[in-house]
């Protein structure tokens, strides 16, 4: 999903609110919401936690079709790292994961370096057995 969004999507942030400190966890998994304003905590719907969202600044202006805003929300699943450091994720990121430390408004972020070292080691791992 990170690849996914693209900078033209968020050009409009004007900053992020952590809820929790971000200096303690490797990733985030990050989602682009349709939320009915520009900023204030917006409701959480999924399981796991929110850990952060997007502000939009007043120059972004509402979808004419739903009236809603797009924004960034950050949040974790209860088999994430931070919660299950020896599970799912122990050495790997799922595909919607950014490294918060790398997060600025208005910018993608990048996937977490230990999940691309994992990725290399299994493509050269792949590539000497073929």
């Amino acid at each position: 999903m990170s690849a996914l969004l693209s900078e033209k999507e968020i050009h409009h942030e004007s900053g992020f609110v952590w809820m929790e400190d971000i200096t303690l966890l490797d990733y985030v998994r990050q989602s682009l919401d349709r939320l009915p304003t520009r900023g204030g905590r917006p409701a959480y719907h999924r399981d796991g936690r929110m850990v952060g969202y997007a502000v939009l600044g007043t120059t972004a202006k509402p979808s004419p079709s739903s009236g809603t805003f797009r924004r960034r929300v950050f949040w974790l699943l209860p088999h994430d790292r931070d919660s299950a450091p020896d599970g799912l994720y122990a050495t790997a990121a799922p595909a919607e994961a950014v490294d918060p430390m790398s997060l600025t408004p208005g910018a993608k972020g990048r996937m977490p370096a230990r999940s691309r070292r994992l990725h290399r080691e299994q493509l050269r791992q792949s590539s000497a057995g073929s």
